[in-house]
């Protein structure tokens, strides 16, 4: 299935009459659409799906209105509501190998208080009424909704699609409806009804009630399960938005200062408790300075003082040697005096009484402080003390200086912290949001829950029916042609059950190496990933590294996930043999300079046979335009009037002749 053309009438921002031709050529399969943020490139991917699916599209636009809301609200402000809005799109179908033109045309208008909505589709020009009526089944046979959606997708939310839950969802569905799987298993179905209509031939009327009313309870049983299903899927989209709320409450909670605010009373804590250290170390500082710490104040009289107590202590010391020294000289001059003569003995004399009044004269210095010895060895160690002192004073102070430093950040922290009642406001937000995201996700788990209890009833009943039609097969199965007819069925369920798995364990095999392909071609990391594997249980991805382990989705980057989710996108369209187009909305968000070379380069001209980008400027940039230019069949540009707030379609793209009004 391709694209051929898509026509807006007075939908969303697109004011009147808006088209664009889609047809693509070999070789150039790309459909290049340009516009800035709010300019209507997510409208035009919804309009898409909403031509397609309708009520079951899904629209990033819709959240959690009701159809008929949505509807309104997607009709052209300026436009009359009881004209309505309209999307016309065009596509083409091989069918056995003929190409059909379908024209799929979706319309709708308010009457009064009521809406009304059209759906007509033409094929090859003629209308089809049956068709027209029975196009939400009809369509599933083209393109199911499922894999319409992972076609049809938004480059930044692909992300999601990394999730190994989620992915495996995606690839059982792809697999299944993509590849052929279901269609092995529709003709294993039908073989099993061809039994049981032969087995009803001769069957009695009690085992034929017992079949009906067990047909009937299944038949309830599986409406049970599509509405848990609808309920699960209406509560997962409220959820996720419910989710963007509350980032959003956390983002104005964070911006207006409510980290300050929350971490106000352990500030206002950690201020007291620095305080009361602050007021300790001051009073240990009043009480040094009460000691002996104020004599350096005085470091020039203590100098003197020491000088002057070391000339008196010398003095003292003196004074007690003369009468020594008197006795030694009486004693030395009674030995000399038979030694020397007179003369000689005179000049002695004279000069140990000169010695003598020396030291008298020494030990003679005026007593200014006249310390006793204690006072002496005292003085001396005042010195050692005020060391100590000054030591332990520069310590205080220091922690002063540092305690006083936190204590002013503090202080500067605290007077940084928001207004209680600006921030009230901010905080019943944020618990409003949390509330509404933790119901919520009650809300899906008890869902979730009955889905699963509905589905156990369903497969219960299911074994019942068939225990029951097996049952009836073996006692009323007499007709040589009823029997051969089942044996038959029997045994060619038996090989569509062998081929069926070897159906899907070609698939998958070729599903990995294909995806493998696709992620080793776009990223950036040569050695993140050697291999990948798909069980054909769980349809669960795993990634295994260099190291021959599984290798954990959430240690790669937000961009090697988009590239993962992106690379399982085109595995499965390769496989399939790219006959369905690709329509890629921000196609490049998230993801640096080199992978976005690899997409241009290596994925967006390989992709499909057709392949739709909407883009802003700064993601297909002039030096991305020239290398996808080889590849490009039609270039359009979104241009927004700010004045009216609508938008209208015009050739070319931003750097081309066709657009140069546009930039």
């Amino acid at each position: 299935m391709l694209l051929r053309k898509i026509t807006l009438h007075d939908f969303g921002a697109y004011r009147g009459e808006q088209s664009l031709d889609l047809t693509t050529t070999p070789g150039r399969p790309i459909v290049l659409i340009g516009g800035m943020n709010g300019c209507g490139k997510t409208t035009l991917l919804d309009a898409l799906q909403l031509a397609l699916y309708g009520p079951r599209a899904r629209c990033s636009g819709r959240g959690n209105r009701s159809y008929e809301t949505y509807l309104r609200e997607c009709i052209n402000r300026q436009a009359d509501p009881a004209t309505g809005a309209e999307i016309e799109l065009e596509i083409s179908i091989t069918v056995e190998g003929s190409e059909r033109i379908y024209k799929v045309c979706r319309k709708w208008a308010v009457s009064g208080k009521t809406l009304h909505e059209y759906v007509n589709v033409v094929i090859d020009g003629s209308w089809s009424k049956a068709i027209s009526e029975s196009w939400a089944d009809h369509v599933e046979d083209l393109l199911p909704l499922e894999i319409g959606s992972l076609f049809f997708f938004d480059g930044e939310k692909i992300e999601s699609l990394a999730d190994p839950d989620r992915a495996s969802a995606v690839i059982e569905s792809a697999v299944h409806s993509l590849l052929g799987v279901n269609t092995v298993q529709q003709l294993r179905t039908d073989l099993l009804a061809l039994q049981r209509r032969q087995k009803l031939s001769g069957e009695e009327q009690e085992t034929v009630a017992q079949i009906r009313e067990l047909e009937s309870r299944h038949d309830a049983v599986q409406g049970e399960v599509e509405a848990a299903h609808a309920k699960v899927a209406e509560l997962r989209s409220r959820l996720d938005a419910a989710k963007v709320t509350l980032e959003n409450a956390e983002y104005s909670f964070q911006k207006d200062g409510g980290e300050l605010y929350e971490r106000r009373r352990e500030l206002e804590t950690r201020r007291k408790d620095v305080a009361k250290v602050l007021a300790a170390t001051e009073e240990s500082l009043v009480d040094l300075a009460a000691g002996p710490l104020p004599l350096l104040l005085l470091s020039e009289q203590l100098t003197a003082a020491h000088k002057q107590a070391s000339v008196e202590q010398q003095a003292d010391e003196s004074a007690q040697i003369l009468d020594v020294l008197a006795d030694r000289d009486r004693d030395i001059l009674d030995r000399l005096d038979e030694l020397l003569s007179v003369g000689d003995l005179e000049v002695f004399r004279a000069h140990l009484e000169k010695d003598r009044r020396e030291r008298e004269l020494a030990g003679g210095s005026e007593r200014i402080l006249a310390l006793s010895a204690d006072g002496y060895a005292q003085l001396a160690g005042i010195g050692q003390v005020l060391t100590h002192e000054l030591r332990r004073a520069q310590e205080l102070l220091a922690q002063v200086a540092d305690q006083a430093a936190v204590v002013e950040a503090l202080d500067r922290q605290l007077a940084g912290v928001p207004d209680e009642k600006l921030i009230a406001t901010r905080i019943a937000e944020r618990e409003q949001a949390l509330r509404r995201v933790h119901q919520l996700e009650a809300d899906l788990e008890s869902a979730l829950a009955a889905h699963a209890t509905s589905k156990g009833r369903r497969e219960a009943l299911t074994a019942e029916l068939e225990r029951a039609h097996e049952a009836r097969v073996k006692t009323l199965v007499r007709a040589e042609e009823v029997a051969r007819v089942i044996a038959y069925c029997d045994r060619q369920r038996a090989v569509l059950d062998k081929f069926r798995t070897a159906l899907l364990n070609r698939h998958i095999n070729r599903l990995e190496v294909a995806v493998l392909d696709s992620f080793s071609k776009l990223m950036r990391k040569r050695g993140l990933v050697s291999d990948l594997r798909i069980d054909t249980d769980r349809y669960q991805l795993t990634l295994i590294g260099t190291d021959g382990k599984s290798l954990d989705p959430g240690r790669l980057s937000a961009g090697e996930r988009q590239l993962l989710a992106v690379s399982l996108v085109w595995g499965l369209a390769r496989v399939a043999g790219n006959w369905l187009p690709s329509v890629i909305d921000t196609p490049l968000g998230r993801l640096d300079s080199r992978h976005r070379e690899h997409l241009v380069d290596r994925y967006f001209p390989h992709a499909s046979h057709q392949v739709l980008l909407l883009s802003t400027d700064e993601e297909i940039d002039e030096r991305l335009l020239g290398r996808l230019k080889p590849s490009l069949a039609h270039t359009y540009t979104l241009v927004h009037d700010d004045t009216t707030f609508t938008t209208s379609v015009q050739p070319g793209y931003w750097w081309t002749s066709g657009a140069a009004h546009v930039a």
